[in-house]
């Protein structure tokens, strides 16, 4: 019989080999938990010497956040301006204030296709209150002249247009210029608008407008021809 060969020994695994990487671990963390916090102390001492760069960011924050919220409430203003079918009788336009009046025109140019209508009438507006670009890429300068009374209110005289013509197009590059008024417009009013190929739109137009018949464009004699679209400025 031969005789069975002693069985190797595994050698013992060292039990400080586990212990070192542990506490090589260990310090790996602790070196970065240091230098993390040397560097978040470096930031805070920064900031500290230079805090109006975060002020600066503090307010183009704001900022930003306002400009968000205000393109999505008007966006959703717009939505509901179209689910709407936008529509104003007579007794309702009388009814509004000058700046609701603006906003009404504004509404209207919007329903009728012109996606960036905007209401830009105030203190130096320069004789603009709505601009808008109709769907065939015409630029609209209109000027908004409210009377509580109707036709019953003072007419709209020359001088008002006169403002309107000088601005209309060198300083608003419009393509069609507008004077739109819920009362009555003088006669010298519209020779000057004829003369200078400014559109008139009285009360009589404004009803039809405003009735949703049909858009604007297509209720104004002369008319500009249609143009590529360039944006607003």
């Amino acid at each position: 019989m031969t005789a069975r060969r002693p069985a190797r020994r595994r050698p013992a695994r060292r039990p400080g080999r586990s212990r070192k990487q542990q506490e090589s671990q260990l310090v790996t963390a602790a070196v970065v938990t240091v230098a993390a916090v040397g560097l978040i102390v470096v930031i805070v001492n920064w900031l500290l010497v230079h805090w109006w760069i975060l002020l600066v960011v503090l307010v183009l924050s704001v900022v930003a956040g306002v400009g968000w919220w205000q393109q999505r409430a008007q966006r959703r203003e717009w939505e509901r301006v179209q689910q709407r079918a936008l529509r104003y009788g007579l007794a309702q336009i009388d009814a509004l204030t000058h700046e609701r009046f603006e906003f009404a025109i504004r509404d209207l140019m919007h329903r009728d296709g012109c996606a960036d209508a905007l209401r830009v009438g105030g203190r130096g507006d320069l004789g603009a209150d709505v601009k808008a670009t109709d769907p065939h890429g015409r630029r609209w300068v209109i000027q908004c002249k409210h009377r509580r009374r109707g036709d019953r209110g003072s007419a709209v005289g020359t001088p008002d247009l006169q403002t309107l013509n000088g601005t209309g197009r060198p300083v608003h590059k419009g393509d069609v210029i507008v004077l739109v008024t819920n009362g009555r417009i003088s006669n010298p009013g519209r020779d000057f608008a004829r003369q200078q190929r400014l559109h008139l739109v009285d009360r009589r137009v404004l009803a039809q407008w405003a009735a949703g018949s049909r858009p604007l464009w297509e209720l104004l004699p002369m008319i500009p021809p249609p143009r590529k679209p360039t944006a607003l400025p």
